[in-house]
């Protein structure tokens, strides 16, 4: 007996190594028969590899995404987006409207990433107890620049320098300062806060003191579906030093939470998260939220955890700890996304560990590490072979996704500016998952690529619970 597998027909606008766990989830679909039209910033090697029909539009211009849509309409059930800047700029609207495919992620209104303000207000009126006190600079609201140096420095004062420093435009995780962290002097802080406040409102808000976590949550418009925990590294360099990044790597613990949280502490945020839901869900069901309009960025303090931001799309390092590991097809969770019947979805109960490898230019950082740095690489093409049959010995415990890298004519691959690829380690705890993730890494070759050497280590780990006991015995 001959069973045939329905063919469905697949748009994924997508960019990194976040797109390329998505295409990757998709083409080992046990149920069906995929075929994926992709829409790439550039010719990612492994989504040309995959895709029925693949094209480039490196601004993500959505008239752009749309009109390669309607081309391919009939060819495609649904489409999915991972990049931010489409979402926001109302994709899922234009293909809606201009097209039959239905698109999963947030509509225009409801991607509340566009703007920290805004969310920060939303959070204030709906959980305040979440929300850590704020200001907001806006040039809007001042003819001077020393009127609003002034107010800034009376809510220094106010909080004894110790503040969080964020634009309210989406900055990809690197617009962000914080005391201590980034600037010791109120006359840094002051220059950090110049050269985001030339483009726009700024948002001063306390520091909070905890261990930060990253929270998503797939929805169909009436329900969510909360996802495991995830740790991701946004610091450049070993030890959290350096500015911020994308996210150099992240973890997931073989339970739904995290080492150093406890399960009230997950329920406290699938709490926090629901009421937030409810305000913008409005009473039955809201499909402008379909997708993941909710990966929240939780620091967890002695009383609980506070929301540092929120995304309206999957999270990157962060979905590629747990699309690897789901148990249900991903086509079908997209499928009961669509149908408005998403009650839960179901991953094994594994560790996974995801490392970043970056060019040596990535972020300005050129040369930082010459001892990791092999420079007769630099601008020579990545070799991801040996990792690729890596991947087949460890019976796919190791995955190896491409992200800022280029297909060239001639059939070489080459590493460009930003997070060149990831490999995501699986194992029965954190500390082999880390193993599998750094053997993968440790086979490419080329390009002159340089990582975080302490993702996940049992040290960073152990100073995080323990951090977090202290915390808690204060209160």
């Amino acid at each position: 007996m001959v069973f045939i597998m329905d063919r469905v027909g697949i748009l994924v606008v997508c960019y990194g190594s976040r797109g390329v766990a998505i295409v990757d989830s998709f083409s080992r679909s046990q149920n069906y028969a995929t075929e994926i039209y992709v829409i790439d910033k550039q010719r990612n090697p492994y989504n040309v590899k995959k895709a029925k029909k693949h094209v480039v539009i490196p601004d993500f211009d959505v008239e752009k995404i749309c009109k390669f849509a309607k081309k391919h309409e009939r060819m495609i059930d649904f489409g999915i987006v991972g990049p931010e800047k489409p979402i926001i700029n109302g994709v899922r609207d234009v293909v809606e409207r201009e097209t039959e495919i239905p698109m999963i992620c947030p509509t225009r209104e409801y991607a509340i990433e566009g703007s920290k303000v805004a969310q920060r207000r939303l959070f204030q009126r709906v959980v305040p107890e979440a929300n850590p006190s704020f200001r907001v600079f806006d040039p809007k609201d001042y003819s001077t620049l020393s009127k609003v140096k002034r107010n800034l420095n009376v809510w220094l004062d106010e909080l004894n320098n110790k503040v969080a420093i964020k634009p309210d435009r989406p900055a990809a995780g690197k617009g962000v300062g914080v005391w201590g962290d980034h600037f010791n002097t109120r006359e840094q802080l002051l220059e950090h806060f110049l050269s985001n406040y030339e483009y726009g409102a700024v948002i001063v808000e306390k520091k909070v003191d905890g261990e930060e976590s990253s929270f998503q949550a797939f929805c169909d418009g009436k329900h969510l579906a909360p996802l495991p925990e995830t740790r991701d590294y946004k610091r450049a360099f070993d030890e959290d030093k350096g500015p911020n990044t994308g996210g150099m790597g992240s973890y997931k613990d073989v339970s739904d939470w995290l080492p150093f949280m406890t399960p009230a502490d997950k329920e406290k945020e699938i709490q926090i998260v629901n009421k937030i839901f409810k305000k913008l869900k409005g009473k039955g069901s809201n499909p402008g939220l379909r997708g993941v309009p909710f990966y929240e960025a939780f620091i967890h303090t002695g009383r609980g955890p506070k929301i540092l931001e929120n995304n309206s799309r999957p999270g990157d390092p962060e979905i590629q700890n747990l699309l690897p590991i789901l148990k249900d097809d991903f086509v079908d969770v997209c499928f009961r996304i669509l149908d408005g019947n998403l009650r839960r979805v179901r991953f094994e109960k594994r560790a996974t560990v995801v490392t970043y490898m970056a060019p040596p230019n990535y972020g300005g950082f050129k040369n930082v590490f010459p001892e990791r740095v092999n420079s007769s690489e630099i601008d020579k093409p990545v070799d991801l072979s040996g990792a690729y049959g890596l991947t087949k010995k460890y019976e796919e415990r190791v995955r190896i996704y491409p992200g800022s890298m280029e297909l060239r004519d001639d059939g070489q691959t080459y590493a460009l500016d930003s997070r060149t690829l990831c490999a995501v380690g699986i194992g029965e705890n954190i500390e082999n998952a880390r193993e599998n993730s750094l053997d993968g890494l440790r086979a490419v070759k080329g390009g002159a690529l340089w990582f975080r050497a302490d993702i996940a280590s049992r040290d960073h780990i152990t100073k995080s619970m323990e951090h977090m006991k202290r915390l808690r015995s204060q209160w």
